[in-house]
C-alpha cells in the first residue's frame, strides 16, 4: 500500500503550533499559571548555589557549625519549595490539557461525520484513526510539558547566565562560547527531524490501516489461507516504520551528544580557569563553588533542548496532520453558498459545475422532456394530486478527481417517478445504477442538472430535511456495534417500539426474537455475528422504520433465500404502495416489485417501460433479465479507465462499492 502523505508544506513549526490557539485559549489562564509556577520553581533552584556561596565563604571558612546547620536548613526549605511548585505545575495542567485533547477529538469526529463521501472514499481509515489517537496524544503531551518547559528552560538559562556573569564575568563568557554552534546545530536538527517525524507518523497511519483491514477481513484471510502473506505485508510496513524510528533516534542521539558535550567542555574550561584564579587569590572559593553549582544547574535546561525540540517537531507534524482533515470543506446544504478554499490538499467534495443554469435547466427543455415521454424516461401523464414525485432533470455526474476530459459516469439523466410509484433501475455492472441512487440523498452531488422531490430541488434543502424525506438501504448492509433495536431505529428519529416491530415484520426479521436478548442483543462490530441475509433484513427494516416519503433501495434482497425473498417482497409491496421508490434490481423477482423499469446503459437512461414492455421491445433488457451476461452481479466501482476516477486500493479493500 503506498505511503499516504498529504498536506500543506512548508509551514514553520511555530506557525503550525499556533493553530492550536483556539483550543488552548479557554484554558490559557491555567496554562499561564502553570508556566509562572514552573519558572518560579526553576529560579528557586538557582538560589541554592548562592546559599552554597554564603556557606563556603562564611560559616565553613569561619568554622561556624551553627551557620552550617542554618545553611543546610535553607537548602532543605528551598528543595521542598521547588518540589511543591513543580507538583503544583503538574496539577494545574493535567485537567485542562486532557480537556483540550477531548475537545479536539470531538471536533475531529464531528467534522468527519460532515465530510462528503468522496473524502472517505479516498482516505484510508487508518490515517484518520492515527490522527484521532496518536497525534492528539502527542499534542496533549506537548501542551502539558514541552510547551511550558521551552519557556521555563529558556527563562532559567537566561537568569542563570545573568547570575554567572554577575559572579564572575570572565568565566561567564567562557560558558557563553558554545551558544553560536549550538544554535546552528539546533537549526539543522529541526529541518531534518521535521521530515523524519512526518514520515514516521504517516507510516503509523499506514500500519493502522493494515491492522484494521486485517481484523475486519479476517474471514477472507482465513478462508483463503492468506495469513502468511498478510503477515509478510505487515512485517514490511513494520520494518519500514522501524527504520524511520531508528533514523529519528540517530538524529536525536546526535544532537543530544552535541548539546551535552559542548557545554561540558565549556564547564571544564571554566573550572580550570576558576581554579587558577582561586589559587592566585583573584576569586573566592565560595564564588567558584557557586559559579560551578549554577553552571551544573543549567545542564538540564540546556541538555533538554534537543528533547524539547524533537517533541515540538513531532507536535507540529501532528498539528499539520490534524488540520489536514479539519481544513477539508464540509458538505454544504445550499450549493449556491461558497465554502471557500480548504488549506489541505486532501480530498474535497465535488462542486456543481453547471451552476445555477445547470441546476434549473430551461423551462422549455423540461416541458419537452415531460411531453415526449419514454425516450427520455419521463412519462407523459404527470401527477394529479399536487405532488410531483421524484424527477431527474438533465443530471450528470463525474467523480471529483476524474479527468475533466473523461466521459461522465452519468450523462443527461432524465427520469420521472410518479408519486407512489416504484421504479426499478436495471443495467449492466458499472453502468452507474448505485451512483445514481447515491445522488438522491446527496451522498454525492450531481455535477450538472437537478433532482427534485415533489417539485423541490434537493440542492436547496438542508441535508437534515432531505434525509428525513429519503430513506436508503444499501446493497452492503452495514450494522454498528449496538443492539438490534438501536441499529434499526437509526433509520428514523423518534420512532418507537411499534414502528420497530412493524419494520421488523416487513423485513421478515422475526429471527431477532430468537437471539439471546431479543431486540436488545448486541450484534457486534459490522454485525458479523449475523448472517448476510439477516444483516440485509435488518438494513431493510432500518430503511422502512420511519415510513419515508421517498425510498431508495439498492438491490435489497440479494442475500436472501428464495423463500424469505418471497415473504419480504409480499410485505414490501405494502410499503411501496405508500412511498415513491427507486429500486436497483438485478433479478426479475426484484423487478416485479416495480411499476415501471428504467434501463441504464453506459451512464444514460436508454429505455423506460413496464417489465413486459421492455422484455418484448428491448434486446439488452431481455439479455440482462435472462442472466446471459455478467450483469446479474452486484454493481461495483466503474473501472478507472472508463470514467477517469482513480479509486485507491485501500478504498477497494474496505469493500466500498458503487
Amino acid at each position: 500500500m503506498p505511503e499516504k502523505h498529504v498536506g500543506p508544506k512548508d509551514r514553520s513549526t511555530v506557525r503550525s503550533l499556533l493553530r492550536l490557539w483556539p483550543y488552548v485559549k479557554p484554558v490559557r489562564g491555567r496554562l499561564f499559571s502553570a508556566a509562572v509556577v514552573a519558572v518560579v520553581a526553576s529560579c528557586v533552584g538557582l538560589v541554592i548555589p548562592l546559599v552554597l556561596k554564603w556557606m563556603v565563604d562564611g560559616p565553613v571558612a569561619d568554622r561556624d557549625p551553627g551557620g552550617v546547620w542554618l545553611g543546610a536548613l535553607y537548602l532543605l526549605l528551598l528543595g521542598l519549595a521547588e518540589a511543591v511548585l513543580f507538583g503544583l505545575r503538574r496539577w494545574l495542567v493535567a485537567r485542562p490539557m486532557a480537556g483540550v485533547e477531548a475537545a479536539m477529538r470531538a471536533d475531529l469526529y464531528r467534522h468527519l461525520q460532515r465530510l462528503p463521501v468522496a473524502f472517505h472514499d479516498r482516505w484510508p481509515s487508518g490515517q484518520l484513526l492515527s490522527r484521532a489517537t496518536t497525534d492528539l496524544m502527542l499534542l496533549r503531551m506537548f501542551l502539558a510539558f514541552p510547551l511550558i518547559f521551552l519557556l521555563v528552560n529558556g527563562t532559567t538559562i537566561l537568569v542563570g547566565f545573568v547570575i554567572l556573569l554577575m559572579q564572575q564575568w570572565t568565566l561567564g563568557l567562557v560558558l557563553l562560547t558554545p551558544v553560536v554552534p549550538l544554535v546552528i546545530v539546533c537549526a539543522l536538527f529541526e529541518t531534518k527531524y521535521s521530515a523524519v517525524a512526518r514520515r514516521a507518523q504517516d507510516q503509523v497511519g499506514d500500519l493502522t490501516t493494515v491492522v484494521e483491514e486485517s481484523v475486519l477481513g479476517i474471514r477472507i484471510i482465513k478462508g483463503f489461507g492468506r495469513h502468511r502473506s498478510q503477515a509478510r505485508a505487515f512485517r514490511a510496513l513494520s520494518e519500514r516504520l522501524r527504520e524511520t524510528e531508528l533514523g529519528k533516534a540517530r538524529l536525536l542521539a546526535g544532537i543530544w551528544a552535541v548539546i551535552t558535550t559542548v557545554p561540558e567542555l565549556a564547564i571544564g574550561a571554566a573550572l580550570v580557569l576558576g581554579t587558577i584564579q582561586v589559587a592566585d587569590g583573584g576569586l573566592s572559593a565560595g564564588t567558584l563553588v557557586a559559579f560551578l553549582s549554577t553552571a551544573l544547574a543549567l545542564r538540564w535546561p540546556i541538555e533538554s533542548i534537543g528533547f524539547l525540540l524533537a517533541m515540538s517537531q513531532e507536535s507540529a507534524t501532528a498539528t499539520e496532520r490534524y488540520f489536514e482533515v479539519m481544513d477539508v470543506a464540509e458538505e454544504r446544504d445550499d450549493l449556491s453558498e461558497p465554502t471557500g478554499p480548504a488549506e489541505a490538499t486532501g480530498p474535497t467534495e465535488p462542486t456543481r459545475t453547471a451552476g445555477a443554469a445547470g441546476a434549473t435547466r430551461t423551462a422549455g427543455a423540461a416541458d419537452e422532456a415531460r411531453t415526449t415521454g419514454a425516450a427520455d424516461g419521463v412519462p407523459a401523464d404527470g401527477p394529479t394530486d399536487g405532488r410531483e414525485g421524484m424527477v431527474f432533470e438533465g443530471v450528470e455526474f463525474r467523480y471529483p478527481d476524474a479527468d475533466p476530459r473523461s466521459a461522465p459516469v452519468l450523462s443527461r439523466i432524465d427520469l420521472s417517478i410518479r408519486p407512489g410509484e416504484t421504479m426499478a433501475l436495471v443495467g449492466a455492472t458499472g453502468s452507474g445504477k448505485t451512483t445514481l441512487t447515491a445522488l438522491v440523498p446527496r451522498l454525492y452531488e450531481a455535477t450538472a442538472g437537478r433532482i427534485t422531490l415533489d417539485g423541490r430541488d434537493i440542492a436547496a434543502m438542508s441535508r437534515q430535511e432531505l434525509r428525513g424525506l429519503v430513506s436508503v438501504a444499501f446493497e452492503e448492509p452495514t450494522l454498528f456495534s449496538a443492539t438490534v433495536g438501536e441499529n434499526v431505529l437509526m433509520g428514523a428519529d423518534g420512532a418507537g417500539q411499534d414502528e420497530l416491530r412493524r419494520a421488523l415484520a416487513i423485513a421478515q426479521a422475526d429471527f431477532v426474537h430468537d437471539l439471546p436478548d431479543g431486540i436488545g442483543t448486541q450484534v457486534g462490530e459490522q454485525g458479523l455475528s449475523l448472517s448476510g441475509g439477516q444483516r440485509q433484513r435488518l438494513a431493510l427494516a432500518r430503511a422502512v422504520v420511519g415510513r419515508p416519503r421517498f425510498l431508495v433501495l439498492d438491490d435489497p434482497l440479494s442475500a436472501l433465500d428464495v423463500h424469505t425473498e418471497a415473504l419480504v417482497e409480499a410485505a414490501l409491496r405494502q410499503v411501496l404502495e405508500e412511498t415513491t421508490a427507486i429500486v436497483v434490481a438485478h433479478r426479475p423477482s426484484t423487478v416485479m416489485l416495480a411499476d415501471r423499469v428504467a434501463l441504464l446503459s453506459e451512464g444514460r437512461i436508454v429505455a423506460v417501460g413496464t417489465h413486459q414492455e421492455l422484455l418484448r421491445g428491448n434486446a439488452e433488457y431481455a439479455r440482462l433479465m435472462s442472466g446471459d451476461g455478467d450483469d446479474a452481479e452486484q454493481d461495483s466501482f466503474p473501472d478507472p479507465s472508463i470514467d477517469g476516477r482513480l479509486v485507491p486500493d485501500v478504498a477497494a479493500e474496505k469493500g466500498r462499492t458503487r
